[in-house]
């Protein structure tokens, strides 16, 4: 079962916000570094953002996907194909976050590195704005 939080759209809407906010907030200041040629502290700032999206996003992704995903399949059968489209949104976010991870270490930071954490914002955004359509409205 999936706790109460991510059964309740505006409670869980706020979660989504909260991480996605703070990721924009963090790349951009990436961003900024990097042009800055700032490389230590970008370097340092990219390691920082790895762990944001994973235990921020993932580990949430993790939880939906383990509890509320399933409910909302053996409640309405229906949105199996949403429910589908939403985990490969995760897998997407995963695999995004690994290449980065594995990249990071043997380039460094570079416009193809900041590319994939701006889109992770992109996915991210697109799949939030999927999972409120898809959860019920339990507050109504």
């Amino acid at each position: 079962m999936s706790g109460p939080a991510l059964k309740r759209v505006d409670s869980h809407s706020a979660i989504h916000e909260a991480a996605l906010n703070e990721a924009i907030e963090l790349t951009n200041m990436l961003d900024t570094l990097y042009q800055e040629n700032e490389q230590e502290k970008a370097l340092e700032l990219a390691y920082v953002l790895i762990e944001q999206w994973e235990t921020r996003t993932l580990a949430h992704a993790d939880a939906e996907e383990n509890g509320l995903y399933k409910d909302l399949v053996d409640e309405d059968p229906e949105v199996k194909d949403d429910i589908t489209a939403l985990t490969r949104d995760h897998d997407l976010l995963r695999l995004i976050v690994d290449e980065i991870k594995e990249k990071l270490p043997e380039t460094g930071l570079n416009d193809a590195l900041i590319q994939r954490f701006q889109s992770l914002i992109i996915v991210d955004e697109l799949h939030n704005k999927k999972e409120m359509e898809v959860l019920p409205d339990h507050d109504h």
